[in-house]
């Protein structure tokens, strides 16, 4: 049955101002599984207002009461992963295992979020005038633009409003097209039933065509005082560009093109495993999802082949089925953008190792390629689909080369059994995050988590999150009257 959904402003379910709706695609099933409100600038002034006006009165709330209605909304999350994984599977077309790791790192988000509330934030600085006490304190920036993604929508939905909405500010969110419900409207949901007051979080949807107009409206407002967004780098830097021409501040999380180093000591059988968990969950369809996997010449033909079998053998299809680890992409036109990724590789000299074909809808076959040639647009390119390729290297120092040969830097895993030697390669790749002994899809809510170069600048997560949607203002006390020249 399909669902309908209006637009979430000022703690109100509203139709857009033109009364337009758009679809929302089961993209296995390939039918409508909702219609939603397709709002349009109009609507953005609109939620801007409610946000602007509820800013001062959520920005004096006890901490302690926010704290209360983070905290809530986390039990009410964790309570509802069932229908959340049936949210996720109709919309994203997300595995079970999937959904189920999105319902626990985006309640742990909102409780971190709630630790946040009452964290200190300021220090006591040393004065120069005598009798004078300095004080650096941390207030909230006022209306935060959000961008929410449809990959991980529960964990980027939450991401999105949360680390705002602790520091004090109020937020307007623009959730994906391909996953409205589940990385906007759901998340604002949990938050208004756990008591968050009217106007505080704002959700605005819209059709695919619309979207650079109401992204545009929403940056340009002059009373949104901060941006953040999690996409492609392609969008962020139109996102980033603008924010800069208002002068507004932008925390942007983009794409990578990241690498598992398997080094000489590793143990093959722990690669292979900690590869494929890198590669194919979720489709490959996560910022953090390996591409690249860069292994030793003395392990490459046994690494290649284990690791190939396994990728044959994991069972792919319908994501409410609870054994399917490879599932759809997110449309048809995703699945097609990767068959010609594989295409173009294999027609400039790669060798394909499993998969490949043509899709079937949305389904893409896990692939593995080899032999991936510079001019191939792959080589560059980030997969963000159950594909990935294989390459051998003789030494630490290539290793380190072919890793950074990327314009992004989000995150990368070496797999070894010497610490030391991991950290000091990992000392070396340009990248926000690298996991030493384990792959690269990895996140806690304490932990800053963010990329370099084309992979965005700025970090979520624990203080870094607080600090990225709060402004530092410096606050002097004199105990004493000052002594003046005139």
């Amino acid at each position: 049955m399909t669902i309908t959904r209006e637009l979430l402003i000022g703690g109100k379910d509203v139709p857009a101002a033109s009364g337009r709706t758009a679809e929302d695609i089961d993209p296995y099933t390939g039918e409508v599984w909702a219609t939603v409100a397709a709002g349009g600038p109009e609507d953005i002034r609109r939620a801007v207002d409610a946000a602007h006006g509820a800013f001062p009165e959520w920005a004096a709330l006890s901490p302690v009461e926010r704290r209360r209605i983070f905290l809530t909304a986390a039990d009410l999350l964790e309570g509802r992963a069932e229908q959340a994984a049936e949210i996720m599977a109709h919309e994203a077309g997300a595995t079970r295992p999937w959904a189920y790791f999105n319902v626990g790192l985006a309640a742990g988000i909102l409780r971190e979020a709630a630790a946040a509330t009452t964290a200190p934030r300021g220090e006591v600085l040393s004065a120069q005038e005598e009798g004078v006490l300095g004080l650096a304190v941390r207030e909230p920036l006022g209306v935060v633009a959000a961008f929410a993604p449809w990959n991980a929508p529960l964990i980027l939905g939450v991401r999105a409003v949360a680390a705002p909405l602790a520091a004090g500010n109020t937020v307007v969110v623009k959730p994906s097209e391909d996953a409205p419900v589940a990385c906007g409207l759901f998340v604002a949901d949990l938050l208004r039933e756990a008591g968050l007051p009217d106007g505080v979080l704002n959700v605005v949807t819209n059709a695919r065509e619309d979207a650079a107009g109401v992204a545009e409206a929403l940056v340009a407002d002059p009373r949104v005082r901060a941006v953040n967004f999690t996409g492609s780098t392609e969008v962020g830097r139109i996102v980033g560009t603008l924010a800069a021409r208002h002068l507004k501040p932008v925390l942007l999380e983009l794409g990578g093109k990241n690498s598992v180093v398997v080094l000489e000591d590793a143990d093959v059988d722990h690669a292979v495993d900690a590869a494929v968990f890198g590669v194919f969950l979720n489709a490959g369809q996560i910022c953090m999802s390996a591409d690249r996997l860069l292994v030793h010449d003395s392990l490459v033909e046994e690494f290649t082949a284990k690791f190939t079998a396994k990728v044959a053998s994991l069972p792919a299809g319908d994501p409410t089925h609870p054994h399917t680890v490879v599932g759809p992409l997110v449309s048809e036109a995703s699945a097609r953008r990767v068959a010609a990724l594989v295409a173009d590789a294999v027609g400039k000299g790669a060798t394909l190792l499993t998969g490949g074909g043509a899709p079937d809808g949305a389904l893409h076959p896990a692939t593995v390629l080899s032999g991936v040639p510079r001019e191939a647009e792959l080589y560059h390119a980030e997969a963000f689909g159950p594909l990935v390729t294989i390459a051998a290297f003789p030494d630490d120092d290539t290793a380190v080369a072919l890793a950074n040969d990327t314009e992004h830097g989000l995150t990368a895993g070496i797999i070894t059994e010497n610490a030391t030697r991991g950290l000091a390669v990992a000392r070396r790749l340009r990248t926000g995050i690298v996991h030493v002994n384990d792959q690269t899809v990895a996140d806690e809510p304490q932990a800053p988590f963010g990329g370099v170069q084309a992979s965005g600048h700025g970090r979520f997560g624990g203080r870094w999150g607080i600090e990225a949607f709060s402004q530092t203002r410096w606050l002097t006390v004199a105990t004493q009257q000052a002594r003046y020249p005139f």
